[in-house]
């Protein structure tokens, strides 16, 4: 989905559609049940979750109400009836089981939110995270070799966009985005 399709807010952020892809692909929900998303923001991750794959059940977390009225109404306008936005801070309370978590906002609680996150996982689940802060790159990926994950991966995100000016045309530039991927281990309950 084109992010001109999303309504938008001042201040509310939003997973730009090129990580939104990559992030997807990795999350590999096309066998997921359940799927959850930290920090929702406008919901792009949950609602583009939800519209590809209609028998997933999306759950969106997020804690500023401007960004929870967003989701509402960015859910009402695409129809996902299989999206429940959950408000709060993460981690919360959550007794299910989940196939894959994306956590797109931390509120400077890292460590706690990757623990979590992990014991809510399925063994082979799936946890992706987007940064933009290079110090929320490292400290993830530093706490990260010290989990029980497999498959620890990594990519430096940069998009330039076709945008006019005057008569011509040049490349404007978005902020830079580190992607981190991971799966819990199969042995971990």
């Amino acid at each position: 989905m084109k992010d001109e399709l999303f309504k938008r807010e001042c201040g509310v952020p939003m997973t730009k559609e090129a990580v939104r892809l990559l992030a997807l692909e990795r999350l590999a929900l096309d066998k997921a049940q359940r799927f959850v998303d930290v920090g929702a923001g406008t919901g792009s991750i949950s609602l583009e979750a939800a519209l590809r794959y209609p028998d997933l059940d999306v759950i969106a977390i997020e804690r500023n109400v401007d960004a929870l009225d967003l989701i509402a109404n960015n859910s009402q306008l695409f129809g996902c009836g299989n999206l429940r936005i959950l408000a709060g801070t993460a981690p919360m309370a959550l007794n299910e089981r989940v196939d894959a978590v994306f956590i797109g906002g931390s509120g400077g609680m890292l460590r706690e939110l990757i623990d979590w996150a992990l014991e809510r996982l399925t063994p082979d689940g799936r946890l992706v995270m987007s940064f933009i802060l290079l110090e929320n790159l490292s400290q993830t990926l530093a706490y990260l070799q010290q989990c029980s994950v497999v498959d620890l991966d990594c990519c430096e995100i940069q998009v330039n966009t076709l945008t006019p000016l005057g008569q011509g045309h040049y490349f404007k530039p978005n902020n830079f985005s580190y992607l981190i991927s991971c799966r819990k281990e199969k042995g971990c309950a």
